[in-house]
């Protein structure tokens, strides 16, 4: 099993120390923010990419992929009522898209609550309509580069809008795409999904519709520090990647860092390794 960062865990360091600190730690990986990349992700060059790429590489990581999509640039949404900020915001997941095969990732994970939620005059249903043409559009780019697009149903305190892999998963079917799935984020699906996390993937996954899983704490915090218990979810995760239903990475992404950034990067791997060892060990 293999593990990644959430590298904005470890910002401010510039990306080259966050590679040095997670391989340091035992992280096989980064999975990067693009807005942690350059203040508009969209002036990252192609030539910008493979650099850090090699960066990663340099260090004995890969870049496994990205997420948090739509911080930068501002004023981007799948949602809005407005035709021409759905446009610029499309152009911006194609190009991330395209910036995330050629860093070596495999997949992107679309969350961004605020850039999704339901505005003002809108109905659910003709948000949901106008996100999902969206995700239509943005499918045959990745599927082109090689990627996987992943649709991040996300708690109800977060947004409005796709709240449970279920949600996620009726877009995906009607989409159709080899380029779109959705994924399960440990803290969204404790919070909302009315099934534990471990049932929910062995409930999920070999549907082929999950493709990739964020490790969190309901409370925010990192795997570890709160009241899930991650031993049933690893084991879980290993036997779906033993019946070939679950290729992918873990990832860790915490939210609220205790006691910092690194520290909580660092008890979070040893915590996930331990379990992991302990697994192959049953």
């Amino acid at each position: 099993m293999q593990f990644a960062l959430c590298n904005e865990v470890l910002q401010p360091l510039p990306f080259a120390q966050q590679c040095a600190m997670a391989a340091a730690l035992g992280y096989d990986g980064l999975e990067v923010a693009p807005f942690t990349l350059a203040a508009d992700p969209m002036d990252i060059t192609d030539a910008h990419a493979r650099a850090f790429r090699r960066t990663a590489q340099d260090h004995g990581l890969a870049i496994t992929g990205l997420h948090w999509l739509l911080v930068a640039p501002a004023g981007l949404s799948v949602v809005s009522a407005d035709d021409a900020v759905r446009r610029r915001t499309v152009v911006v997941m194609h190009r991330l898209v395209e910036l995330c095969a050629l860093m070596g990732g495999r997949y992107l994970v679309h969350g961004s609550p605020k850039q999704r939620s339901v505005p003002p005059g809108s109905s659910h249903a003709d948000a949901l309509a106008r996100a999902s043409d969206c995700f239509a559009q943005v499918a045959a780019t990745a599927a082109s580069c090689g990627v996987t697009y992943c649709i991040e149903p996300l708690s109800t305190r977060e947004t409005d809008l796709i709240n449970t892999v279920a949600d996620a998963a009726r877009i995906v079917d009607q989409i159709d795409s080899q380029g779109l799935k959705t994924m399960i984020d440990c803290s969204a699906a404790g919070q909302t999904e009315s099934e534990a996390v471990d049932a929910l993937m062995a409930r999920w996954m070999p549907s082929g519709h999950i493709a990739h899983v964020q490790v969190n704490d309901p409370n925010r915090r990192g795997p570890g520090q709160g009241d899930m218990r991650f031993a049933p979810i690893l084991a879980t995760l290993a036997r779906m990647q033993a019946m070939g239903h679950y290729p992918g990475v873990v990832a860790v992404e915490p939210f609220d860092y205790v006691p910092d950034g690194p520290g909580c990067a660092a008890r979070a791997i040893g915590y996930l390794k331990g379990i992991a060892e302990g697994l192959s060990h049953g």
